[in-house]
């Protein structure tokens, strides 16, 4: 299936190589006529040559006569005039006869009678001037200078009807040229004007096909990103919600840590009767080993309350890479859309207005999605803190545990043992010493943690705003890109 960039580019190739086609013909039509209108002035500058031809002959054949007549030298100027101009204009008409063998017969033909017209004239002038006018007028009488100048005046008469004719078909030549330019324009432009309706037609189609579609895509996807946002933000609280639980439970275990060593202090001061209250202390170890495995329970607890953060973090960087895809396929179809508005004109102003805040939008989301990504590694960050941290209080569980077992042990043999009591009193004073410090410190990483969570239950929020708003911004493109023209 072809893309829209890819129908675009068909259309534009195809009114380009249409262009192209009508710019040859009319370039090679134009060259044409101006060949032919070259030859029309060419033919023109002919006429006018042969007509000159003949005209000077008559001034020269009128001259010499005159001259004949009356013997005044003033009547030879045209004469002398014809044997200055003849020359050049023989010269200048040969070249424009160059292309018609016929005429460059009869031009040679012309140009043997014109020389021997002047050089008859220039012998009756001389014969004038030597033996008088009487010997002159015998010549004349003679009518070979009228012999000769009539089948001088039927050859330039073929010359000129021949170059008449001539510049006739050449004009209609310059004509149908010139149609045929006015009707390639005329033609390829109402070709070009249907193919770039066809092309505007087939673009539109194809732009409310392909954006309704993907418009659908990122309504469905604005669905399943609000309902994920949600089920982060429900994760959220019920994560808020342990941890708010978890460290209230872990201030009465550091009370309770308190009061312990507040009481192994007070062993150390009373380890002289220990012996006698040595089976009440008994039960109060048992009490210990009891609080002790509570301990141990909410710790492991607090473990798997984290390991559980911990996997709804990486579902959230999950769902955090389909919104920064989503954002970018939008703001690819942003761009599309304003490449389309921008083609379309004043048409596709609306649409392009959309698809900015289209893109506007997008941005906002890859801004949000990477602010939600940090946190998350906040989260994490604190969840691994947390972790370690537990299991340090795990250790020293155990440690107490131990110690306690042994506290056990040594209670048994309390009555003869007094100062091995005060010492075991020692140990437990130290022991729970550092069961509160890691007790301290597993508290403040819980309140980071519930801090975490809540700053994650706001950034959810945020997210599930965020869908909706571009879910509504989805629903009112696909009113534009399918409103039916009224």
């Amino acid at each position: 299936m072809w893309t829209f960039g890819r129908k675009l580019a068909v259309g534009f190739a195809l009114s380009f190589a249409l262009l192209m086609l009508i710019g040859v013909l009319a370039y090679r039509g134009v060259d044409v006529l101006a060949q032919n209108s070259y030859q029309v002035t060419r033919t023109h500058a002919a006429v006018t040559h042969i007509g000159g031809l003949l005209s000077l002959m008559k001034d020269a054949e009128t001259s010499q006569r005159g001259y004949l007549l009356t013997g005044e030298e003033g009547y030879l100027e045209p004469y002398r005039g014809a044997l200055t101009s003849l020359p050049k204009l023989i010269s200048e008409l040969k070249p424009l006869l160059r292309d018609n063998p016929a005429q460059q017969a009869r031009f040679e033909q012309a140009s043997a009678m014109i020389d021997g017209l002047m050089a008859m004239h220039k012998e009756r002038i001389d014969t004038r001037r030597g033996e008088g006018q009487e010997a002159a007028i015998r010549n004349v009488k003679l009518g070979e200078g009228k012999r000769r100048m009539d089948e001088l005046r039927a050859v330039i008469t073929q010359m000129e009807d021949e170059e008449t004719d001539l510049l006739r078909e050449r004009a209609r030549e310059v004509e149908s040229t010139a149609n045929g330019v006015r009707q390639t324009i005329v033609w390829g432009t109402v070709a070009g004007a249907l193919l770039v309706l066809a092309a505007a037609l087939t673009l539109s189609r194809a732009l409310t096909g392909q954006v309704g579609t993907a418009v659908k895509h990122v309504q469905r996807s604005s669905a399943e990103l609000q309902a994920a946002a949600n089920q982060q933000a429900a994760g959220a609280r019920e994560t808020a919600t342990s941890m708010t639980e978890i460290s209230t439970t872990i201030s009465e275990l550091l009370a309770t840590s308190r009061q312990i060593a507040d009481s192994a202090q007070r062993v150390v001061g009373i380890a002289e009767q220990t012996a006698s209250f040595a089976r009440g202390g008994d039960g109060t170890l048992q009490a210990a080993r009891e609080t002790i495995a509570a301990m141990r329970r909410q710790i492991d607890l607090v473990v798997d309350h984290m390991l559980d953060l911990g996997r709804k973090s990486q579902q959230i960087g999950v769902v955090l890479d389909l919104v920064g895809e989503l954002a970018e396929q939008t703001n690819i179809l942003a761009i599309n859309a304003t490449i389309e508005a921008t083609v379309a004109g004043d048409a596709g102003r609306r649409f392009s207005v959309v698809a900015d805040e289209i893109r506007k939008l997008a941005d906002r989301m890859t801004a949000s999605t990477k602010d939600i990504r940090v946190q998350i590694d906040d989260v994490r960050g604190a969840v691994n803190t947390t972790v370690m941290a537990t299991e340090t209080g795990s250790k020293a569980v155990d440690a107490g545990a131990r110690q306690f077992d042994e506290v056990a042990a040594t209670f048994g043999r309390i009555a003869g043992l007094v100062v091995t009591t005060m010492d075991a009193a020692r140990e437990i004073e130290l022991s729970t010493k550092q069961q509160a410090t890691a007790v301290e410190q597993l508290n403040v990483a819980l309140s980071n943690t519930a801090q975490a969570s809540r700053e994650t239950e706001a950034s959810s929020g945020q997210t599930s705003q965020t869908a909706t708003e571009l879910a509504e911004m989805s629903r009112d493109l696909l009113r534009l890109v399918q409103a039916q023209p009224t």
